[in-house]
């Protein structure tokens, strides 16, 4: 049976720890301390859940020739040579809790049906119900208008989507803390500027971040007083506003990403968003 810990001897432990740090001791214990179904504590300190890592790691390391040992291992969580995230500091030996032993993922199709966005909708609360963050790009969504073939007949825009994984987000309980979220949509999109405004009205879209995604091509037009730049320099001076006045949308510099990602050079691989930060 599992040793349980009271909250007053967890607190103590995990102070000394953190040399006192009210902060670093409370994120610790809300966070990535070892607790049962009841929320009883079955780790004391940092220490403990390194020495829980390291026991899985060398069950791992054990099915291979010249494994590490599990001191070496744990030596070097203690003085943190290596340091997993988050989720993993969380997850892994963790008998007692579903969870993703990955901090944040991007997912999505390139389906603008109900079906494609509803598959999206599902795997964003799975991932995010195990703890996940997630982000996703919506440029291939219908703009606001654009005839479909349902008996609404045109689609309602790329907004109300927004505002729908928005609240899956919020929707989902992730040990007292909501999901994290990044939608992402090109500025060559139809509806770029309703997705740069949207969260003007700070009550909506409050589940997710925002961040636009800008080309080359745009930004080499920036600054061209040419009346046929007129539009483009209208839209950056909306989406510089907008971040002065609410701090979103972020700003996805796409071209210099797909340039500079590893990911990106293998064939078949092509980067769609970001995931979430700060985590």
């Amino acid at each position: 049976m599992d040793k349980i810990y009271n909250k007053e001897e967890v607190k103590q432990e995990t102070l000394k720890y953190f040399n006192n740090n009210e902060l670093a001791t409370n994120v610790w214990i809300d966070k990535y301390c070892l607790k049962n179904n009841n929320g009883e504590f079955l780790e004391n300190s940092p220490l403990m859940m390194y020495e829980r890592i390291a026991r899985e790691f060398v069950r791992i390391e054990l099915k291979y020739p010249n494994p590490v040992s599990y001191e070496e291992i744990l030596k070097l969580l203690e003085n943190q040579n290596i340091l997993p995230g988050g989720s993993l500091l969380f997850g892994i030996g963790n008998d007692h809790s579903v969870s993703s032993l990955g901090n944040c993922f991007v997912i999505g199709n390139d389906s603008d049906s109900y079906g494609g966005i509803c598959t999206t909708d599902q795997e964003q609360v799975q991932l995010m119900k195990r703890r996940a963050g997630v982000g996703h790009d919506i440029s291939h969504l219908r703009a606001k208008g654009v005839p479909t073939t349902n008996s609404a007949r045109t689609s309602s825009g790329i907004v109300p989507f927004m505002e729908r994984y928005s609240n899956s987000t919020r929707e989902v309980a992730q040990d007292g803390r909501r999901g994290a979220l990044m939608l992402s949509c090109n500025i060559n999109h139809p509806q770029a500027e309703d997705f740069i405004t949207a969260k003007t009205d700070l009550t909506k879209v409050t589940g997710a971040n925002i961040s636009i995604k800008v080309d080359d091509i745009f930004m080499g037009c920036v600054g061209d007083e040419r009346k046929e730049f007129y539009e483009i320099n209208e839209t950056w001076k909306k989406l510089i506003h907008q971040a002065w006045k609410t701090a979103e949308p972020g700003i996805l510099f796409w071209d210099t990403i797909t340039r500079e990602s590893p990911a990106d050079c293998y064939e078949g691989f092509t980067s769609t968003s970001t995931n979430p930060c700060g985590r």
